[in-house]
């Protein structure tokens, strides 16, 4: 990954490699369907992946963005998008989850070519980590444009990146570590220069809203923020929120499971008011 050019907003940064975030994953109730919906309202193509029949891999320009499991009835798990996050010991990383007080659903159990486990931070918003244990080709290079990125909603964003910064490793020093930085209320999180997400305060965590409750938000990259929605409506999924920005638009919506995500033509990840 490069650094950011002087002046300009980081790049956002592809959720692959060894940096964290590392990957995002939709779990779902129907493959088949899960798949349809996004090839037509993103343009993303699918490969079975090693988990099994279950389990597929998405890509888009052939370079792997994302994963989408149908297992949220047989583990009885909701349907959401959640990160994964690189750590070089995921028994360790487990731990310092559970000795921060949050909660450690799933694992670490073997998961591809390493070891994950699914978690929640101690505001409730779901997260998964994940060691590389098999070697690897080393990931493509970044193409000028982010597969995906993150925004946290939380309770208190200064609490969560200490949350986050204590489990991950942020701001350790240690080489390849992410750096955490403030602008104006929200925490960002960068890595070689490269933005990988923002994590904003003000969520409530009874709110009947899933948009308000604590969560992950997960982000992809469009060209047209219109055209996009008139997709997802015409393959089932709806419309939540949709919004212009100073520097562009975005559009949360929701598959025809349930799945949230938001996709965006805001270059850079400068978003602007979380709210």
């Amino acid at each position: 990954m490069t650094g950011s050019h002087p002046g300009r907003a980081p790049s956002p940064a592809p959720l692959s490699g060894p940096a964290a975030p590392c990957w995002v994953n939709l779990v779902t109730r129907d493959l088949e369907s899960a798949q349809e919906f996004y090839a037509a309202v993103l343009g993303w193509s699918f490969r079975p992946a090693k988990l099994g029949q279950d389990f597929s891999v998405a890509r888009r320009d052939g370079v792997p963005v994302a994963g989408i499991g149908a297992v949220a009835t047989a583990y009885r798990m909701a349907v959401a998008w959640t990160p994964y996050f690189a750590v070089d010991d995921a028994d360790a990383a487990a731990s310092r989850i559970r000795e921060r007080s949050g909660t450690v659903a799933v694992g670490p159990m073997a998961l591809g070519t390493g070891r994950g486990a699914l978690a929640a931070d101690r505001d409730g918003a779901v997260f998964g980590i994940w060691e590389r244990t098999e070697p690897a080709p080393p990931p493509p290079a970044p193409d000028g444009h982010a597969h995906a990125w993150l925004r946290l909603h939380t309770r208190n964003a200064f609490d969560a990146a200490i949350f986050y910064g204590e489990v991950l490793g942020w701001a350790s020093g240690h080489p390849g570590c992410c750096e955490v930085s403030y602008e104006k209320d929200e925490v960002i999180v960068d890595c070689d220069g490269r933005r990988l997400a923002r994590i904003s305060s003000g969520a409530v965590e009874a709110a009947p809203d899933p948009m308000v409750r604590p969560h992950w938000q997960v982000y992809f990259p469009v060209t047209d923020v219109a055209a996009t929605v008139v997709m997802a409506r015409e393959n089932g999924g709806r419309l939540v929120r949709q919004r212009t920005l100073d520097r562009g638009s975005e559009a949360t919506l929701l598959d025809p499971d349930g799945g949230l995500f938001t996709v965006t033509d805001v270059q850079g990840f400068t978003a602007g008011d979380p709210g």
